[in-house]
C-alpha cells in the first residue's frame, strides 16, 4: 500500500522508525518530511502535503505525527476529503477505519511508544472500512457538509 507520512520535530524519531517499519513491511512509503531535525520547525508544511497526497491519491493512506497529534490531526482535517483520526491505541486506531473510513491516522510522539505507534498504524492500515450503512450514511452526512455546507435534515 502507498502510505504518505509527515510530521514535525517533536516527532522526528518517531517519523524515522515509522518510515523504516513500513518499509521493511513492504509499503510504498513516501515521506514528505521532515527530513532534518529542526526544533523551529511548523507541522502544517509537512502533514499538509502529506494529507493532500493522500485526497489525490484515493487508494493510499497516511500518517501524520507531532507532540501530541492534535494540530496535525487538525491540519489534515482541513484538505478536502480527508478524514483524520488522532488515535492512542490500537482499537481507535481499526475503529477510524472500519467506522469513519479514515485515510489519515494522527498520532501524538509525545504520548506514544514505538511499539505502540507500529501496531497502531498496522492496524489502520490492515483495517478495512465496513461499508455498513449506517457508517457510510454518517460519512455522507459530513461529506455533504463539506462540499454544500448544508446542515443533515432533523429526525
Amino acid at each position: 500500500m502507498r502510505v504518505h507520512i509527515g510530521g514535525d520535530h517533536a516527532a522526528y524519531d518517531l517519523l524515522g522508525e515509522l518510515v523504516s517499519f513500513l518499509e521493511a513491511q513492504g509499503h510504498d512509503v513516501t515521506n514528505h518530511g521532515p527530513h532534518v531535525l529542526d526544533a523551529e520547525d511548523d507541522y502544517p508544511v509537512f502533514v499538509l502535503r502529506a494529507a493532500e497526497a493522500v485526497a489525490a491519491d484515493p487508494e493510499s493512506l497516511g500518517v501524520v505525527l507531532g507532540g501530541s497529534g492534535n494540530g496535525e490531526q487538525m491540519a489534515a482535517n482541513k484538505v478536502k476529503g480527508i478524514r483524520a483520526a488522532l488515535c492512542y491505541n490500537v482499537e481507535l486506531a481499526s475503529l477510524a477505519r472500519e467506522h469513519n473510513n479514515a485515510q489519515v491516522i494522527s498520532i501524538g510522539a509525545r504520548m506514544t511508544s514505538v511499539q505502540d505507534a507500529r501496531e497502531m498504524v498496522a492496524a489502520f492500515l490492515e483495517t478495512p472500512f465496513s461499508r455498513a450503512p449506517r457508517h457510510q450514511r454518517r460519512i455522507s452526512m459530513v461529506e455533504s457538509y463539506e462540499q454544500e455546507g448544508r446542515l443533515p435534515d432533523l429526525p
